[in-house]
């Protein structure tokens, strides 16, 4: 018998549920993810696409009391993508963005990563036309064993307080370069280890190539909603509550990679009184991912190293899902850190949400069209001050859940005969890379008809098996031997 889940439960993950959901058939026909494509000048510049924003709690053991910041650039790697693979863009500034009062101002606490490109070892000797060669295999970032790492990029790290106060956390660092293939990079996973940096104070840092996370019948989505099972795919209790397994449909991102920034802090860097993750006192923060791009005015390049923001990403989806296609490019633009209320000019997006009407005109099931007060408070109302701001929230009293018993629904778990066990520790309380953000907010977008019939695209679980330990992330696909997967099938 399939039960209804508590109202609250519902509630919740309404807010950021929604906003991811069937958000991502809006963007252009070759989009691949979660954010990738999203709007139509970002989708010209791969390199500064944040395809997904990840903030969580830490649940490696021993580092429960740090948060993870995750920023994917780039979205929709092909592996074998020769003889260029892929990288950072030096011209781009990658930054987090955190608030830690409450003000829906993300500029309490920024980091800041730019890159930079150097031909080296036999390539540069040699005058090769290949960025990565096996002479000698890859096995080291630097020294002995980097010979053949023709293209590497290096990158520094920094961190402003207070919008004045800077600290240097690290320079010279070495990005883990694309998996070329098993004959130039024999043993990846060990190369890829030596790219995970400690900085001291609790602080650790990697820059490069990961598998992409995200998991979705994209295809199926963008093909009018047209998903693995008619007339609306759904899910049985047992089906839904098993996250091992995909039912239908097909992942696109089965077998793509992604540039992945990601960044570990103690929880007290982050809070304006300095403490950390305590059960009793511990606040909630907001976050969002940025990249910026060097300001051109009419009379050429800004002066004084000055950039403008091309791209923003919080909460998933809110762009493909909510925003509509005529103020996509001006939403990612818009800096509504420096001022929360210049998110009001997209309300009526939330309170009539677009994704809802295509559900309901595609399968004929009723959904909430208008009047969503509920959207507009979940996602953007913002610290008791009257304004609006599109930020991941994340609460740090709130313990993270061991990697073997997280739940990809989050607050909308449940087990096989339908009781609920939601699990706390998931968006929309912040985001980690196992929460299903798609089926969360088909539900949530649809409503009731759609949440207890749980609704689905049948794709339930990663290409590749989650890590437990940072980066979180798995090991990319390799251009040799990657796999892109095809239809599972009931």
């Amino acid at each position: 018998m399939r039960r209804k889940l508590p109202l609250l439960a519902v509630l919740v993950a309404a807010s950021c549920a929604l906003v991811l959901a069937v958000a991502r058939g809006s963007g252009p026909a070759t989009a691949l993810a979660a954010s990738h494509r999203e709007a139509p000048l970002i989708s010209l510049d791969a390199p500064a696409d944040i395809s997904d924003f990840f903030m969580f709690r830490s649940y490696e053991p021993g580092h429960e009391g740090n948060v993870v910041l995750v920023m994917n650039t780039n979205p929709g790697e092909e592996p074998s993508s020769g003889p260029n693979y892929w990288n950072f863009d030096p011209n781009v500034t990658y930054r987090f963005k955190i608030d830690n009062d409450h003000d829906g101002r993300a500029n309490d606490v920024v980091f800041e990563f730019k890159f930079e490109n150097e031909i080296r070892g036999t390539v540069s000797a040699a005058g090769l036309p290949l960025a990565q060669v096996a002479l000698p295999p890859v096995t080291s970032l630097d020294g002995p064993g980097s010979e053949g790492l023709g293209l590497r990029q290096r990158y520094s790290v920094s961190m402003v307080k207070g919008g004045f106060m800077r600290t240097d956390l690290g320079s010279g660092l070495i990005a883990v370069p694309s998996n070329v293939g098993p004959r130039t990079m024999p043993d990846y996973a060990a190369l890829a280890v030596q790219g995970v940096r400690d900085l001291g104070n609790g602080v650790r840092v990697f820059a490069g190539q990961r598998d992409d996370p995200f998991y979705i019948d994209l295809g199926g989505l963008f093909d009018t909603l047209n998903l693995g099972r008619t007339p609306l795919p759904l899910e049985s209790d047992a089906e839904d509550a098993n996250d091992t397994a995909n039912v239908f449909g097909v992942d696109m991102l089965s077998g793509f990679d992604v540039q992945t920034i990601a960044l570990e802090v103690p929880a007290s860097l982050l809070t304006a009184d300095g403490k950390g993750a305590d059960a009793t006192s511990a606040p909630k923060v907001g976050g969002v991912a940025t990249t910026y791009r060097p300001l051109f005015t009419s009379r050429g390049r800004g002066t004084g190293g000055q950039i403008q923001q091309v791209q923003r990403l919080a909460n998933p989806l809110v762009n493909e899902a909510i925003i509509g296609t005529p103020s996509k490019d001006e939403w990612n633009t818009s800096e509504q850190q420096s001022n929360p209320n210049s998110e009001a000019p997209f309300l009526d997006y939330y309170l009539n949400p677009r994704l809802a009407l295509a559900l309901q005109l595609v399968y004929g099931v009723p959904a909430a069209t208008t009047g969503r007060t509920d959207l507009r408070d979940l996602l953007l109302t913002y610290g008791g001050q009257g304004g609006y701001s599109d930020l991941l929230r994340l609460d740090l009293k709130t313990p993270p859940t061991p990697l073997a018993n997280q739940k990809r629904l989050g607050p909308l778990a449940h087990d096989a005969n339908g009781a609920a066990t939601p699990d706390a520790a998931a968006w929309p309380n912040g985001r980690r890379p196992i929460d299903d953000v798609t089926d969360i907010a088909t539900r949530v977008v649809g409503g009731s008809n759609y949440i207890n019939a749980h609704a689905a695209d049948g794709i339930n679980v990663n290409d590749k098996a989650l890590p437990n330990a940072f980066p979180f992330l798995p090991t990319p696909w390799d251009g040799r031997d990657r796999v892109h997967q095809n239809r599972a099938t009931s």
